[in-house]
C-alpha cells in the first residue's frame, strides 16, 4: 500500500479518499504538518523565483515520502510546477483530481447569482 501526501490547499473529499484508495491503493493520507501548510497555501505572488521559498516542502518530502508514494499537487501554478518536477526527481509519482464542474444560476432578490460545484472525477498524474 501506498501514503499521499497532500499538497493543496482543501481537504479531501470523501469521494477522493474512496478513489485514491480503489484505484491507488492508497492507505494513509498525509496531511502537512500547519507550518508547511501555511507556506503552500500563501506562496508570495511576487517572488520570481519560488526553488528557496519551497525548499521546506523539499526536505519534508525527501524526510518522509517512500519512492512510489503519491504527492496530490494543486494550487498555485508555478509552485506546483516546481513541485511536481522535485516530486520526480526523487521518485514520488505526482497527480492531481480532475473534476467536473456544474454551473447553477439562480436570481435572488432580482439579481442573478452563479453558484458552481466541483465534483472528483479522477486522478491524473503529471
Amino acid at each position: 500500500m501506498k501514503q499521499m501526501f497532500l499538497l493543496f490547499s482543501h481537504k479531501l473529499t470523501p469521494a477522493q479518499k474512496a478513489d485514491a484508495k480503489a484505484t491507488l491503493y492508497v492507505d494513509k493520507f498525509i496531511s502537512l504538518p500547519d507550518d508547511l501548510q501555511k507556506l503552500w497555501s500563501n506562496i508570495p505572488p511576487q517572488l520570481d523565483i519560488l526553488e528557496e521559498y519551497l525548499t521546506p516542502l523539499k526536505e519534508y518530502l525527501k524526510l518522509y515520502a517512500n519512492s512510489g508514494d503519491y504527492v496530490l499537487i494543486q494550487g498555485d501554478f508555478g509552485g506546483c510546477y516546481e513541485m511536481v518536477n522535485f516530486a520526480k526527481s526523487i521518485g514520488l509519482i505526482p497527480i492531481h483530481s480532475t473534476t467536473t464542474r456544474d454551473v447553477i444560476e439562480k436570481t435572488v432578490n432580482g439579481k442573478v447569482e452563479k453558484f458552481s460545484r466541483f465534483e472528483h472525477v479522477i486522478f491524473r498524474k503529471y
